[in-house]
């Protein structure tokens, strides 16, 4: 690979990937007791975010085009 090479790639594990590998690494080694949901929640909290901003976006388009 060149370092000409203008192709663009987000490579890596990001923010949430690498909180979840950290809370993992810390309830196996018992130094947080939360329960699993917590543990894993970076993984499933973006999703629910971008679901809940999807579903108020569909009510103000329902609103705004009067139907």
């Amino acid at each position: 690979m060149s370092r000409n090479d203008t192709s663009t790639g987000s490579g890596g594990i990001g923010f949430c990937g690498l909180l979840t590998v950290l809370f993992v690494g810390l309830k196996l080694t018992g130094y947080i007791g939360w329960p699993w949901v917590w543990v894993i929640s970076p993984l499933w909290i973006p999703l629910a975010l971008v679901l809940a901003l999807a579903a108020i976006a569909g009510i103000v388009y329902l609103f705004v085009s009067g139907k």
